[in-house]
């Protein structure tokens, strides 16, 4: 079949002239020809319609949080403090923010350290129910957390973990690490193994070789992941509202709930809420999110 190929493309007709592009090379210069005479405005259009309808809602709680009580102007002018001084100070939100914070946090360590060792486990070795515990792991995404939350009850009822910040870490850490595992495995699947093997030639363990050699290279997974597991413990509402019943010990997704009445809503109040809960996770994101793409692209390469 290739000779036939090479017969036909060598007949007069097929002939290639001196100096000609390949076809592969012609078809993308077509394609990117047909890219360039598209008008902007077909591009930027759906673009600006979808950031618009993205940004308004954020810009409606960012309204009634800087806007005087009572106003109704489309326009955060004049702007006033009073409600992020209500919320920070008479409804706790400063300890509600201290608390989320300490959750986030240990969430983050704890889910990047177990994924580390579980993820270059599946990685780098090979064992009978590798790839039953692989399964198990997706299948368990599908798992709703409030299917789990009498379980999780009585388990640190009986450890005495009940209105502790531990207990939410625990049960957090416990649903970020199945994807956090699957994906620090596949980002150093595509870590050659030659790397860490001469290593081991010059005298390193597997553990300082590791820490060496591959460590360096997982910094876009490790972040990914570590992102991941803090923005999601810090905007999980569940387990806080089931495991800790004490003002004290609340955190801002709780917060912001107990600032709903049964009758009435201050909306300023909610929205300064809901501003403090947003910048921590813009911040977090403005900074890592190149490092964020690559670590989720790149990690989802080899499953």
């Amino acid at each position: 079949m290739t000779a036939a190929l090479a017969e036909k493309n060598s007949a007069p007709g097929h002939a290639v002239r001196p100096g000609a592009p390949p076809p592969s090379s012609t078809r993308r210069t077509k394609r990117e020809r047909a890219f360039d005479d598209v008008p902007r405005w077909q591009i930027y259009l759906p673009l600006g319609v979808y950031l618009l309808f993205t940004l308004i809602p954020f810009y409606w709680m960012f309204l009634f949080a800087v806007r005087p009580a009572g106003s109704t102007s489309l326009v955060p002018w004049p702007m006033t403090g009073e409600h992020f001084s209500k919320v920070w100070n008479e409804r706790s939100f400063g300890l509600f923010f201290q608390n989320s914070m300490i959750v986030g946090i240990a969430t983050l360590i704890a889910t990047t350290l177990v994924a580390l060792a579980g993820g270059y486990a599946l990685a780098r070795f090979d064992f009978k129910i590798k790839g039953g515990f692989m399964l198990a792991l997706l299948c368990s995404q599908f798992i709703p957390g409030a299917l789990m939350l009498v379980p999780l009850f009585e388990i640190f009822k009986n450890l005495q973990l009940i209105n502790s910040l531990v207990s939410v870490v625990i049960a957090e850490t416990v649903f970020q690490l199945p994807l956090s595992i699957i994906l620090i495995s596949g980002f150093i699947k595509n870590v050659p193994v030659t790397l860490e093997e001469a290593a081991w030639v010059d005298g390193c363990s597997r553990f300082r070789a590791f820490c060496a050699v591959v460590l360096p290279l997982l910094r876009p997974g490790l972040i990914a992941v570590g992102s991941f597991a803090f923005v999601h413990s810090w905007n999980h509402f569940l387990f806080a509202l089931m495991f800790l019943s004490e003002q004290d010990k609340q955190t801002i997704p709780v917060g912001l709930n107990t600032l709903i009445g049964a009758d009435s809503v201050d909306l300023g109040a909610l929205a300064a809420g809901g501003v403090i809960a947003a910048v921590p996770v813009v911040i977090v994101f403005a900074f890592i999110q190149k490092w964020l793409v690559t670590g989720f692209s790149a990690g989802a390469v080899k499953g």
